[in-house]
């Protein structure tokens, strides 16, 4: 093919020769299936003689730029840990021993059951979900929970040294269960909360913790716990008190019941409250 485009003629399947336009038109076709343009290869498949412009060489870029490692920040949520799972909206976590001195005075007639736990025990752990259905079942009592590992030092305080341990208060009763269970035992607690859990009416405000736990917090001083002993005052000067006070008794007491107080009770002493 070279060798006819050198002497210009361009063999033709026609018979005769073709003119000078026929023979240019060949060559080029002829130049674009064979011959390399300007580092570019071409090539046509249509007759028309359309050309697709492709690089032989592929760009690199420069040796010194290399590609930063991509920094990913995962986020991921907090694992729950267990005895924060089926929390019922009447379970607590207690935060301190003022806390749980004023739960339980605040409780009022309701029930409080407090819950001794630690992260590292497995009777806990296990107990922790039935624990949660009792809460679920029996909306009306209070359930506090005290972690030993955070509070250890309280616990010490209220002679609490085995796990799980749970003690039960009830308005002016103060305690009146305290026991330690566990699943194989759970019968413990079922019974105690058929016991106590109905409604009652309780003479008297909330008794809450026991006077000698109130001094054992008191005295620790790992704890910023502070407790005033109650004041006794003689019978007939608290009964005078109660008498003057705005809303006293529905009656004025009278004189000859004021003379037998008098006579028989001088050394009567009443507890003016905490």
């Amino acid at each position: 093919m070279a060798e006819a485009l050198c002497n210009g003629v361009v063999a033709s399947p026609c018979a005769g020769d073709v003119g000078v336009a026929a023979r240019v038109r060949g060559a080029a076709a002829a130049l674009a299936e064979s011959v390399p343009i300007g580092g570019y290869s071409t090539k046509s498949s249509f007759s028309a003689g359309r050309m697709a412009m492709t690089d032989r060489k592929a760009r690199q870029g420069p040796r010194s730029v290399e590609a930063a490692p991509a920094q990913m920040n995962l986020s991921f949520p907090k694992a729950m840990r267990w005895w924060q799972k089926g929390l019922q909206p009447n379970m607590r976590e207690i935060e301190s021993a003022q806390d749980l001195a004023d739960s339980l005075l605040n409780a009022g007639d309701k029930l409080v059951v407090v819950d001794f736990f630690s992260p590292g025990c497995g009777g806990c752990r296990a107990l922790h979900p039935k624990i949660a259905q009792f809460a679920e079942r029996n909306p009306d009592v209070m359930f506090l929970q005290v972690n030993y590992e955070t509070h250890k030092s309280m616990c010490y305080s209220l002679h609490v040294h085995v796990l799980p341990f749970f003690r039960f208060y009830r308005g002016a009763e103060g305690r009146v269960s305290s026991f330690s269970c566990t699943n194989a035992t759970i019968k413990k607690f079922k019974d105690a909360l058929a016991k106590h859990g109905p409604e009652r009416c309780s003479l008297g405000p909330a008794r809450g913790l026991e006077e000698s736990e109130l001094m054992a917090l008191a005295a620790n001083k790992d704890l910023q716990f502070t407790y005033e002993k109650p004041v006794l005052v003689p019978l007939v000067e608290a009964i005078a008190k109660e008498a003057a006070a705005p809303g006293g008794p529905w009656f004025p007491l009278p004189v000859s019941a004021t003379q037998l107080l008098t006579q028989g009770s001088e050394n009567s002493l009443l507890s003016s409250g905490r």
